[in-house]
């Protein structure tokens, strides 16, 4: 994965780079009318993102990925709500950036950019933490463009929940770089910890096993 400074290194030696940025702006306006159009295609029922210039419709899921996100949502929005940190969304939220949209499994906003939203609220600022839940037909985007584009627009922190092989990685944004640092593969008893988050720790396990998350989410409830 390619850090923004090369990027920029790599286009800076191109000898023809004025002819290529002269195409490029092309495309990008034609582009800007599909993303247009896109926006006022979509509509509440629908679950689609417009992703470096396509349409990318996405399938109904298994159930072991719905209840991997369903049970960290529950877990995260306990710790939220109990610590009145901000706004937590799932499955449908609508994220812009400045060239994509897209509608992650869970996104989280602290609470002086959630503040902001009110109820007509359907295009959403970058998060300050988002996680996706990986399925063998999102894998490729969810470490790939997904990946690299929410790091570029200062997204603190990316989770990936593997619900088949039943583990988490947890990203943390490298700020100067602007991408995410390595992390190490979570699963079992290992604790899902969060710096955005200040505080929230859960086993892994949790996300998917019942007793597990029940014991958890009852740790994480007010006494």
């Amino acid at each position: 994965m390619h850090s923004l400074s090369s990027s920029y290194s790599a286009l800076l030696d191109l000898p023809d780079l004025k002819l290529v940025l002269q195409k490029v702006e092309d495309q990008l306006q034609a582009e800007a009318l599909r993303r247009e159009a896109f926006l006022d295609w979509l509509t509440p029922d629908m679950k689609a993102e417009f992703i470096n210039g396509e349409t990318v419709m996405h399938s109904p899921v298994k159930r072991s990925h719905l209840l991997a996100n369903q049970r960290l949502f529950l877990l995260l929005h306990t710790w939220v709500a109990h610590n009145q940190l901000g706004e937590l969304a799932i499955e449908k939220a609508l994220i812009s950036l400045t060239r994509n949209d897209y509608e992650p499994d869970i996104c989280f906003w602290r609470k002086e950019v959630a503040d902001k939203f009110d109820g007509d609220t359907m295009r959403h600022p970058a998060p300050d933490l988002v996680v996706e839940v990986l399925s063998p037909s999102t894998e490729a985007r969810d470490r790939g463009v997904k990946f690299r584009d929410y790091a570029a627009h200062g997204i603190r922190e990316y989770w990936l929940i593997d619900p088949d092989a039943e583990t988490v990685e947890v990203f943390q944004l490298n700020e100067e770089a602007m991408e995410y640092g390595p992390t190490r593969l979570l699963a079992g008893q290992d604790l899902a910890s969060s710096q955005v988050l200040t505080g929230f720790a859960v086993p892994v396990q949790a996300l998917f096993e019942a007793n597990a998350f029940q014991a958890c989410l009852s740790a994480l409830l007010p006494s």
